[in-house]
Formats: structure tokens, C-alpha cells, sequence
């Protein structure tokens, strides 16, 4: 596999999930939150096809495949269901 490649997806996908985290933890409303889950979203296909690509990654692979399905019901839940959500 490309060096170059599997790289850029290392570090976009932690780095887009550092980002996304900082944004959810500033709490700055709903549709933002929910940008912020779409971020992660893309940090987690990123982090999955690094893992599964990168010999001996693989566990970090699964776990962003579990993650992708967490951020997506953030996603859900934040910018297409009309349902506040309650904590």
C-alpha cells in the first residue's frame, strides 16, 4: 500500500476526531454538534481504511467501524431527527 496514502489517513482521521471531540465538548448548540458528529464520521471511514490497509492495524479498524455506527447516530440524532434529545 502507498506509504503516502496510508499516512494521510493516520493523521487526517486523528486529527478530525480531535477536532470533532473539541467541538462537542464547547457545546455550542445542536446543528453545530451535529457538524461536529459528521466530522467524526469522516475521521472513523479514515481511521478504518488506515486499519485495514496497514498491516497489523486491523484492531484499530473495528473499532472505528463500531465508532462509525456511534457518529452516525449522532449525526441521526443531531441534524436529521427533530426529536430534542434528552440527557
Amino acid at each position: 500500500m502507498n506509504a503516502v496514502l496510508l499516512t494521510a489517513l493516520q493523521y487526517y482521521g486523528a486529527g478530525a476526531a480531535t477536532l470533532a471531540a473539541l467541538i462537542v465538548s464547547l457545546n455550542l448548540g445542536r446543528r453545530i454538534t451535529g457538524w461536529a458528529f459528521v466530522l467524526f464520521v469522516t475521521s472513523s471511514l479514515a481511521l478504518t481504511a488506515w486499519g485495514f490497509l496497514n498491516r497489523g492495524s486491523e484492531g484499530i479498524g473495528w473499532q472505528n467501524v463500531a465508532l462509525l455506527v456511534i457518529n452516525a447516530v449522532g449525526v441521526w440524532r443531531y441534524l436529521i431527527s427533530k426529536h430534542e434529545p434528552g440527557w
